[in-house]
């Protein structure tokens, strides 16, 4: 009697368990009020479905926005002038010649240009890539405040105070050490790191570059456009050099050749006098000292400001995306995103990325949302998109998956997805009646229990 009334229960409970257990579908056709359309997914439906419009949403200015060099440098602006008083000359000029100078071979600073070049042949100029140019091309590099050159492929180079000879030296090593053919010349095209000044009554007020020829005092003037004074008893030229002032009376100076040969070294400065006073020479010397640590002092200050100035806004730039990012942790934000239901190991959303579109794979395997491969049933995986059009106000395209087919998993790296798309994947038959039993089977033993008793 026993197994008849279990038997009896369990077909009560398994002609009953529709009712027990529902598991979701998708069905074509008219369903609950919802009008659905099955579109199997191959190459043409997904260049259909990609064809939906859609604007991928971008991040706000302020992620383009860079803290940028500010409003550039101030300085102090333009400085006065140097002025002096007139003084008349009371007696004859004397003659103070400063020391011979030999600064030796000409040693790279910072500011000169260097120029390489190679042997016209191609598999030179193919070795090097673009390093050094052919003989009708060559490459001028500039020397840079930290005294190196900036050389693409080999790095900085270090060749301030050196000679050309060293330089070379140095250029070959490094070419080696990066395996390029070390065949090259140098050569200095800008004299730029040593200068000396000429100012006062001269045709035209010039700082003149020092290069690899000496650079002697009659040569200066030329370059200066000659000295154009009136009188030329009554005028000098001063030579400020290291802290002392010097003096060559002019009528002397084109009296002794000797004289134009005085050989000038980097920072001099030459002053072409009309009168007398030696004062007014070492004031004008001074004034120029003065000026110039004015400059170096402004730059400093303008500098420090600039500084401040990229930071201040580098920090608002921080605290603006700072606040954008807290706005989407909080929900504030207006994303678009995608929903994933179903046998997924996470059922969640996805949020569609910014300035770009994301493809199925991506709304999958993201932070590894993938198929459940325990109860997911690979050959039902679909796409739900609500249709925009409102004159099919409630319909639904469901892009339909099969991926038993291995290869069919490359179309999900191409579906492009839309905003508040569905990621559906169904249950396996075999889940579908696991889980169905498992709410039969306690049903099973009270009732067997209760018989029993």
């Amino acid at each position: 009697m026993l197994k008849y009334i279990i038997a009896a229960a369990a077909l009560v409970a398994v002609s009953s368990c529709g009712t027990i257990y529902r598991s979701s579908s998708v069905q074509s056709g008219p369903a609950g009020g919802t009008n659905v359309r099955v579109v199997p997914m191959n190459g043409e439906t997904v260049v259909l479905a990609n064809r939906s419009p859609y604007n991928p949403k971008t991040l706000p200015a302020v992620f383009s926005l860079t803290a940028g060099g500010g409003s550039g440098l101030r300085g102090a602006g333009a400085l006065p002038e140097p002025t002096f008083d007139l003084e008349a000359r009371p007696g004859d000029l004397e003659l103070r010649i400063p020391p011979a100078a030999n600064p030796g071979p000409y040693e790279i600073g910072i500011g000169d240009v260097v120029l390489f070049s190679t042997p016209s042949s191609g598999s030179t100029v193919e070795e090097l890539s673009g390093l050094l140019a052919a003989q009708n091309s060559r490459q001028g590099y500039t020397v840079q405040d930290d005294g190196s050159v900036n050389i693409p492929n080999v790095g900085r180079v270090r060749i301030a105070g050196l000679t050309i000879e060293s330089a070379e030296d140095v250029l070959f090593q490094r070419l080696v050490e990066n395996q390029f053919d070390p065949t090259f010349s140098l050569e200095i095209a800008e004299f730029n790191s040593r200068k000396v000044s000429i100012g006062g009554a001269v045709g035209t007020p010039a700082v003149v570059p020092i290069g690899l020829t000496p650079l002697f005092l009659g040569d200066a003037l030329a370059a200066a456009g000659s000295v154009t004074v009136p009188d030329q008893d009554f005028a000098s030229v001063r030579i400020y050099r290291d802290g002392t002032l010097y003096q060559i009376p002019l009528t002397t100076l084109y009296s002794r050749a000797n004289l134009l040969r005085t050989r000038l070294v980097d920072g001099d400065a030459v002053f072409v006098d009309t009168e007398y006073e030696l004062d007014q020479a070492e004031t004008y010397f001074q004034q120029q000292i003065l000026l110039s640590d004015a400059r170096r002092q402004a730059r400093n200050t303008a500098i420090v400001e600039l500084q401040f100035e990229v930071n201040t806004r580098r920090a608002e730039l921080t605290e603006a995306r700072t606040n954008y990012e807290l706005r989407q942790e909080l929900g504030a934000d207006n994303r678009d995103y995608v929903y994933l239901t179903g046998e997924v190991r996470t059922q969640t959303r996805y949020a569609l990325p910014f300035e770009r579109t994301a493809n199925l794979a991506d709304a999958l395997f993201d932070n590894a949302r993938g198929v459940t491969v325990e109860s997911g049933d690979i050959s039902q995986i679909y796409v739900l998109r609500a249709s925009q059009d409102p004159r099919e106000f409630g319909a639904v395209t469901a892009w339909h998956l099969d991926a038993r087919n291995a290869a069919n998993f490359a179309l999900m790296t191409n579906f492009e997805m839309r905003p508040d798309d569905v990621v559906f994947i169904a249950q396996q038959p075999i889940t579908t009646w696991n889980r169905a039993v498992s709410q039969i089977l306690p049903s099973l033993i009270n009732t067997a229990r209760f018989a029993t008793d």
